[in-house]
């Protein structure tokens, strides 16, 4: 009865503090405060500054400012749905960081096949905003839905095939099992550096990111399919956004880098408190793929739709494809 009482209780800190909700969010909202913070800088601009040191709570800040705010729903809105949207944006992202693992070599959910799982979870969010933008019954908002969704039609399989390769290096389809792969041999960015990248493109894009912000094309259309959303709404959406984020950057860590898992030179370092140590290592890979990505909005410009979709298809798919055909001919070749 006590053990049984025990599990109980920490299976509950497990999903609600650590590595559950709560770190998750004040995670992600570190994330936010770092690329914001690191844009700025290569921008030569301040970014964030006066909340906490350095601008460090604004994140925080901006979130309890938007939960405080008036709730409108607009007249002629579908109030069904665009109620339910951000509440199932919410709720797809912190289920897909469950799949994450953070301070073990698994996440606190693991079972055959979760990648597919992961995948589809990815392409759920992008169908929510999609019908938030198409419930908001404005024009600027179903202009930045049908936007949204020509970009997912243009980043959709570059992504699925980035996130298969490493699983056929693995001949795994649970992210765990990739990750223990890594462990006893080397990371597959070494292996797989052009999916990595294509990954991390097809990221920006999911998240509408610079130069993929074309759906919200503030200077075009307002704000996309977020022009009518406001209060709570609108901050479940903006939270939602560094939660994807944070899952993106722990996928990429998961699946190229090893995971939590820390290099092999060193990885006798910490024997026993593997949950110490796993979970600096996923902060710190983490962290550096958010900056990656920082840097490589600082640097463009926001693309025309058509542009993106050009580009995804000519350039983005045909090089997932390659990485994928090098990869099966180092496999019949047995040279990984």
């Amino acid at each position: 009865m006590v053990i049984d009482i025990f599990i109980y209780f920490r299976d509950l800190f497990l999903l609600f503090i650590f590595p559950g909700i709560l770190f998750c969010i004040g995670y992600a909202l570190f994330l936010e405060w770092a690329y914001r913070k690191f844009f700025a800088d290569l921008q030569n601009r301040i970014g964030p500054k006066y909340t906490g040191p350095r601008g460090l709570l604004q994140p925080l800040a901006d979130f309890i400012k938007l939960m405080a705010k008036e709730d409108i729903d607009p007249k002629g809105v579908d109030h069904l749905g665009f109620t339910a949207t951000p509440i199932l944006m919410l709720t797809f992202t912190l289920t897909a960081l469950l799949l994450v693992p953070i301070f073990s070599l698994t996440g606190l959910i693991s079972f055959q096949g979760d990648l597919i799982f992961a995948i589809f979870l990815m392409t759920a969010m992008a169908i929510s905003i999609i019908l938030a933008g198409w419930f908001s019954a404005n024009r600027f908002s179903e202009i930045g839905s049908a936007r949204a969704g020509m970009q997912l039609v243009g980043y959709e399989i570059p992504l699925t095939l980035s996130l298969i390769t490493p699983a056929i290096i693995a001949a795994r389809l649970d992210i765990a099992g990739i990750v223990s792969y890594q462990v006893t041999h080397n990371w597959l960015i070494t292996i797989a550096p052009i999916a990595f990248a294509v990954y991390l493109i097809c990221l920006l894009a999911e998240l509408e990111k610079l130069p993929f912000d074309i759906p919200e094309a503030h200077t075009e259309i307002v704000a996309g399919w977020q022009t009518e959303f406001s209060g709570k709404k609108y901050a479940f959406f903006h939270l939602s956004n560094d939660l994807e984020m944070l899952f993106g950057a722990g996928i990429a860590s998961a699946l190229f880098l090893g995971g939590p898992a820390p290099p092999l030179a060193i990885l006798a370092f910490g024997a026993g408190f593997e949950w110490l140590t796993y979970s600096v290592w996923f902060i710190i890979k983490t962290f550096i793929i958010v900056l990656i990505l920082s840097g490589f909005s600082a640097l463009l410009g926001r693309w025309r739709i058509d542009q993106m979709i050009r580009g995804t298809w000519r350039y983005l798919t045909p090089l997932s494809v390659l990485q994928l055909v090098l990869i099966e001919v180092l496999l019949v070749f047995r040279i990984i």
